[in-house]
Protein backbone atom coordinates (compact mmCIF):
# COMPACT_ATOMS: atom_id res chain seq x y z
CA UNK A 1 0.00 0.00 0.00
CA UNK A 2 1.03 3.62 -0.44
CA UNK A 3 1.74 5.68 2.64
CA UNK A 4 -1.76 7.12 3.25
CA UNK A 5 -0.50 10.26 4.98
CA UNK A 6 2.26 11.25 2.58
CA UNK A 7 2.48 15.02 2.06
CA UNK A 8 4.10 15.86 -1.25
CA UNK A 9 7.07 18.16 -1.63
CA UNK A 10 5.62 21.62 -2.17
CA UNK A 11 8.13 24.49 -2.22
CA UNK A 12 6.97 28.09 -2.59
CA UNK A 13 6.12 29.13 -6.13
CA UNK A 14 9.21 30.07 -8.12
CA UNK A 15 11.61 28.49 -5.63
CA UNK A 16 14.62 27.95 -7.86
CA UNK A 17 16.98 26.47 -5.26
CA UNK A 18 15.46 22.97 -5.41
CA UNK A 19 16.08 20.56 -8.28
CA UNK A 20 13.77 17.54 -8.54
CA UNK A 21 15.26 14.35 -10.02
CA UNK A 22 13.87 10.93 -10.92
CA UNK A 23 16.56 8.50 -9.78
CA UNK A 24 19.21 7.86 -7.16
CA UNK A 25 21.91 8.21 -9.81
CA UNK A 26 20.68 11.73 -10.64
CA UNK A 27 20.49 12.57 -6.95
CA UNK A 28 24.13 11.78 -6.27
CA UNK A 29 25.57 13.13 -9.54
CA UNK A 30 23.69 16.40 -10.05
CA UNK A 31 25.92 19.37 -9.16
CA UNK A 32 25.03 22.19 -6.83
CA UNK A 33 25.23 25.16 -9.18
CA UNK A 34 23.34 28.26 -10.33
CA UNK A 35 21.99 28.75 -6.84
CA UNK A 36 20.53 25.23 -6.51
CA UNK A 37 21.35 24.00 -3.00
CA UNK A 38 18.88 21.12 -2.57
CA UNK A 39 18.20 18.11 -4.78
CA UNK A 40 15.07 16.03 -4.23
CA UNK A 41 14.48 12.51 -5.47
CA UNK A 42 10.70 12.67 -5.29
CA UNK A 43 9.14 9.30 -4.50
CA UNK A 44 5.90 7.72 -3.32
CA UNK A 45 7.16 4.72 -1.40
CA UNK A 46 5.12 1.57 -0.95
CA UNK A 47 4.48 0.30 2.55
CA UNK A 48 2.93 1.08 5.91
CA UNK A 49 5.57 3.02 7.79
CA UNK A 50 3.17 3.75 10.64
CA UNK A 51 2.98 0.01 11.32
CA UNK A 52 6.76 -0.07 11.71
CA UNK A 53 6.54 2.76 14.23
CA UNK A 54 3.83 0.96 16.19
CA UNK A 55 5.94 -2.18 16.26
CA UNK A 56 8.92 -0.25 17.64
CA UNK A 57 6.80 1.25 20.46
CA UNK A 58 9.14 4.20 21.02
CA UNK A 59 7.66 6.40 23.75
CA UNK A 60 10.43 8.95 24.26
CA UNK A 61 13.73 10.13 22.91
CA UNK A 62 15.50 8.65 19.89
CA UNK A 63 16.07 5.00 19.01
CA UNK A 64 18.53 4.09 16.26
CA UNK A 65 17.40 1.23 14.05
CA UNK A 66 19.44 -1.38 12.22
CA UNK A 67 18.65 -4.33 10.00
CA UNK A 68 18.48 -6.77 12.90
CA UNK A 69 15.86 -4.74 14.71
CA UNK A 70 13.76 -4.11 11.62
CA UNK A 71 13.92 -7.73 10.50
CA UNK A 72 12.88 -8.81 13.98
CA UNK A 73 9.56 -6.94 13.92
CA UNK A 74 6.34 -8.85 13.35
CA UNK A 75 4.86 -6.99 10.38
CA UNK A 76 2.22 -7.39 7.72
CA UNK A 77 3.22 -7.40 4.06
CA UNK A 78 2.71 -3.62 3.94
CA UNK A 79 4.81 -3.08 7.06
CA UNK A 80 7.54 -5.33 5.68
CA UNK A 81 7.55 -3.35 2.42
CA UNK A 82 8.14 -0.17 4.45
CA UNK A 83 11.00 -1.75 6.40
CA UNK A 84 12.56 -3.05 3.19
CA UNK A 85 12.36 0.42 1.59
CA UNK A 86 14.28 1.96 4.50
CA UNK A 87 16.87 -0.81 4.48
CA UNK A 88 17.39 -0.27 0.75
CA UNK A 89 18.04 3.44 1.31
CA UNK A 90 20.54 2.56 4.03
CA UNK A 91 22.27 0.22 1.58
CA UNK A 92 22.38 2.79 -1.23
CA UNK A 93 24.05 5.39 0.99
CA UNK A 94 26.38 2.90 2.64
CA UNK A 95 27.53 1.75 -0.80
CA UNK A 96 28.50 5.38 -1.48
CA UNK A 97 30.90 5.17 1.43
CA UNK A 98 28.63 7.15 3.75
CA UNK A 99 27.52 6.29 7.29
CA UNK A 100 23.75 6.81 7.32
CA UNK A 101 21.64 6.37 10.43
CA UNK A 102 17.95 5.51 10.66
CA UNK A 103 16.18 6.76 13.77
CA UNK A 104 12.73 6.51 15.29
CA UNK A 105 12.32 9.91 16.95
CA UNK A 106 9.70 10.65 19.56
CA UNK A 107 11.39 13.93 20.47
CA UNK A 108 14.77 15.62 20.21
CA UNK A 109 16.55 17.18 23.18
CA UNK A 110 16.07 20.93 23.45
CA UNK A 111 18.46 23.58 24.68
CA UNK A 112 18.51 23.29 28.45
CA UNK A 113 19.38 26.92 29.17
CA UNK A 114 17.80 29.96 27.53
CA UNK A 115 20.14 31.74 25.12
CA UNK A 116 19.95 34.55 22.62
CA UNK A 117 20.13 31.92 19.85
CA UNK A 118 18.52 28.50 20.09
CA UNK A 119 20.83 25.83 18.69
CA UNK A 120 18.71 22.68 18.82
CA UNK A 121 17.47 21.02 15.63
CA UNK A 122 14.04 22.63 15.91
CA UNK A 123 15.68 25.93 14.92
CA UNK A 124 16.23 26.69 11.24
CA UNK A 125 19.90 26.01 10.61
CA UNK A 126 22.54 25.05 8.08
CA UNK A 127 24.86 22.06 8.39
CA UNK A 128 28.58 22.81 8.22
CA UNK A 129 31.82 21.00 7.42
CA UNK A 130 35.50 21.85 7.05
CA UNK A 131 35.65 20.33 3.55
CA UNK A 132 33.24 19.59 0.71
CA UNK A 133 30.31 17.55 2.01
CA UNK A 134 26.57 17.01 1.56
CA UNK A 135 23.73 15.97 3.86
CA UNK A 136 21.28 13.25 2.81
CA UNK A 137 17.95 12.88 4.57
CA UNK A 138 14.55 11.28 4.19
CA UNK A 139 11.46 11.45 6.42
CA UNK A 140 9.29 8.31 6.24
CA UNK A 141 6.70 8.83 8.97
CA UNK A 142 5.39 11.62 11.16
CA UNK A 143 5.98 15.29 10.40
CA UNK A 144 8.61 15.81 7.70
CA UNK A 145 11.68 18.03 7.79
CA UNK A 146 11.13 21.63 6.73
CA UNK A 147 13.14 23.99 4.54
CA UNK A 148 13.41 27.76 4.36
CA UNK A 149 14.46 29.60 1.24
CA UNK A 150 17.66 31.60 1.72
CA UNK A 151 15.98 34.76 0.45
CA UNK A 152 13.50 34.57 3.35
CA UNK A 153 16.05 34.00 6.12
CA UNK A 154 18.52 36.04 8.14
CA UNK A 155 21.33 34.74 10.29
CA UNK A 156 20.32 35.32 13.89
CA UNK A 157 23.79 36.64 14.72
CA UNK A 158 23.23 39.44 12.16
CA UNK A 159 20.11 40.71 13.94
CA UNK A 160 21.38 43.71 15.96
CA UNK A 161 19.42 42.95 19.14
CA UNK A 162 20.49 39.29 19.11
CA UNK A 163 24.11 40.14 18.36
CA UNK A 164 24.14 42.59 21.26
CA UNK A 165 22.90 39.88 23.65
CA UNK A 166 25.51 37.44 22.39
CA UNK A 167 28.23 40.05 22.74
CA UNK A 168 27.15 40.72 26.32
CA UNK A 169 27.29 37.00 27.10
CA UNK A 170 30.73 36.80 25.47
CA UNK A 171 32.00 39.68 27.54
CA UNK A 172 34.38 41.08 24.95
CA UNK A 173 34.60 43.08 21.75
CA UNK A 174 33.00 42.39 18.38
CA UNK A 175 36.26 41.12 16.90
CA UNK A 176 37.84 37.90 15.62
CA UNK A 177 37.62 36.32 19.06
CA UNK A 178 33.89 37.03 19.13
CA UNK A 179 33.48 35.48 15.69
CA UNK A 180 35.27 32.41 16.98
CA UNK A 181 32.87 32.29 19.93
CA UNK A 182 29.90 32.41 17.57
CA UNK A 183 31.31 29.59 15.43
CA UNK A 184 32.35 27.43 18.38
CA UNK A 185 28.80 27.51 19.76
CA UNK A 186 27.17 27.16 16.29
CA UNK A 187 25.29 30.43 16.81
CA UNK A 188 26.31 31.53 13.30
CA UNK A 189 24.54 28.55 11.69
CA UNK A 190 21.03 29.41 12.87
CA UNK A 191 18.51 31.53 10.99
CA UNK A 192 15.36 33.51 11.66
CA UNK A 193 12.52 33.47 9.11
CA UNK A 194 11.75 36.87 7.62
CA UNK A 195 8.25 38.27 8.17
CA UNK A 196 5.89 36.47 5.79
CA UNK A 197 8.39 33.67 5.07
CA UNK A 198 6.93 30.42 3.73
CA UNK A 199 8.76 27.36 5.06
CA UNK A 200 8.15 24.26 2.93
CA UNK A 201 7.85 20.58 3.74
CA UNK A 202 10.41 18.07 2.46
CA UNK A 203 7.52 15.60 2.25
CA UNK A 204 7.51 11.94 3.20
CA UNK A 205 9.43 9.34 1.22
CA UNK A 206 11.54 11.84 -0.73
CA UNK A 207 15.31 11.35 -0.48
CA UNK A 208 17.11 14.70 -0.34
CA UNK A 209 20.68 15.80 -0.81
CA UNK A 210 21.25 19.29 0.56
CA UNK A 211 24.17 21.68 0.45
CA UNK A 212 26.36 22.21 3.50
CA UNK A 213 28.27 25.32 4.51
CA UNK A 214 31.99 24.79 3.93
CA UNK A 215 34.90 26.90 2.59
CA UNK A 216 34.52 27.76 -1.12
CA UNK A 217 31.10 26.10 -1.46
CA UNK A 218 29.63 27.12 -4.85
CA UNK A 219 26.16 27.72 -3.34
CA UNK A 220 24.74 28.90 -0.03
CA UNK A 221 23.79 26.11 2.40
CA UNK A 222 20.27 24.71 2.50
CA UNK A 223 18.43 26.03 5.56
CA UNK A 224 16.26 23.43 7.26
CA UNK A 225 14.94 22.19 10.59
CA UNK A 226 13.22 19.34 12.37
CA UNK A 227 9.48 20.02 12.69
CA UNK A 228 8.10 20.99 16.07
CA UNK A 229 6.86 17.99 18.03
CA UNK A 230 3.20 18.49 18.92
CA UNK A 231 1.11 16.45 21.36
CA UNK A 232 -0.52 13.48 19.67
CA UNK A 233 1.79 13.44 16.65
CA UNK A 234 3.33 10.07 15.74
CA UNK A 235 7.07 9.50 16.11
CA UNK A 236 9.21 10.28 13.10
CA UNK A 237 11.22 7.83 11.04
CA UNK A 238 14.25 9.72 9.71
CA UNK A 239 17.25 8.65 7.64
CA UNK A 240 20.20 11.03 7.72
CA UNK A 241 23.80 10.94 6.59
Amino acid sequence: MLNPHRPSFSPPSGYFRVKVVQSFEELVSSPFEDGVNAICWERNLLGDFAEVVRGLAVEEGIVTLDETRLRGLSLSAAGRAAADAMLEDLRLLTDLGLSPTLDCIHSYPRDEEPAAVRTDVYSFHADSATAAADTYLCSYNGPASEGLRNEEAQRRVDIPETRAMLLQAFGGKDDEDFLGYLAENCFDLHYAPAPGALPFSFGLGNLWRIAVEYPDSPVPPCIHRAPETLPGQPPRLLLIS
